[in-house]
């Protein structure tokens, strides 16, 4: 090779973890197997792409037949572990230089894949993420600071939730608002429905921690990669659409966010940091009750004191019923 041709792209083990309903597993393998454009100019040859489910115990186990007919691999786990669990246990089997961490959920473009690639190439080894669409076609901030106490107490108090929308307040609950389309910048992290990173940079730090069960779990794994030099990159020129379907209910799911939020205080931390938080929370949970009671007075449909003792509950790192 002459010093003036391209290194060969490297390759891309795509894992996908799967629980429930596999449709859209299955409608994001059938485009993965469409991608028109993973030709890579430096050897003429198509990008090689490696597709592996990994299906967490689900309780509908995702089609052999129809992985097969993609071309993808199915990993089975025999318990449920979460998203992180799931994320390991397929890239165990991951042969390829590039990992991408996909979220089943989503939608992706017919050259997303090379598009994403050539957009991380300058800046690797880095993870990268792309700009993620929401079913409408508007962008969410999924570049994000390190999170702070400060910005979960912003997040947690029900009378600011009129101003979701305001910029100043997606700052104040730690949404990176530089990392916006059309450019490409680094961010402490990136939310972890769509991630790129090498695959040997992911298991020399043991993978995402198995810890959290569902939430946190991407910005712990970029925190620590950051300590080993490498860096989170928004890259604002490749967009995906997530439509955040979801598996699981809603009230799982919020406990979920704030036990992995309180494990992750701790971890990073210390117990102090994990009390600080839940202190902080305790106060903003009786903010918001005396501010639905004056809700309540005027007439409005909500319930404060099974808002607050739900609020209470989560705090405590009980599940509420």
């Amino acid at each position: 090779m002459s010093r003036l041709q391209t290194p060969p792209l490297p390759g891309v083990s795509v894992v996908v973890p799967h629980y429930g309903d596999p449709a859209p597993t299955l409608a994001l393998l059938a485009q993965l197997a469409g991608q028109t454009a993973p030709l890579d100019p430096s050897t003429g040859h198509d990008l090689p792409i490696q597709v592996i489910v990994s299906d967490d115990a689900s309780p509908q186990p995702f089609p052999e037949q129809e992985a097969t007919a993609y071309r993808a691999v199915v990993v089975r786990r025999t318990r449920n572990g979460g998203f992180g669990a799931a994320v390991n246990s397929g890239a165990a089997q991951a042969n390829h230089d590039l990992l991408l961490i996909l979220n089943s959920d989503l939608s992706i473009g017919p050259s997303f894949v090379s598009d994403l690639v050539t957009a991380a190439r300058p800046w690797l080894p880095a993870v990268v993420g792309p700009v993620l669409l929401d079913a409408g076609g508007a962008a969410d901030f999924s570049g994000r600071h390190f999170p702070t106490t400060g910005h979960q107490v912003v997040e947690w108090l029900t009378p600011l939730a009129r101003w979701r929308d305001r910029t100043a307040l997606h700052a104040a609950v730690g949404h990176d608002t530089s990392a916006v389309p059309g450019k490409t910048t680094t961010v402490d992290w990136l939310v972890g429905a769509c991630l790129l990173l090498p695959t040997e940079s992911f298991r020399a730090v043991g993978g995402f921690d198995e810890g959290y069960f569902m939430n946190s779990e991407e910005v712990d794994l970029q925190r620590v990669l950051r300590r080993h030099g490498i860096p989170a990159v928004y890259a604002g020129t490749v967009t995906v659409t997530h439509t955040g379907a979801g598996s699981s209910d809603p009230t799982k799911r919020r406990a979920w966010v704030v036990q992995s939020r309180l494990r992750y205080a701790q971890k990073w931390g210390g117990r102090p940091a994990r009390r600080r938080l839940q202190s902080a929370l305790a106060a903003a949970t009786a903010v918001n009750l005396v501010w639905n009671t004056g809700r309540r007075l005027a007439s409005r449909p909500v319930t404060p004191l099974a808002t607050a003792r739900t609020e209470w509950q989560l705090l405590s790192g009980r599940t509420p019923r």
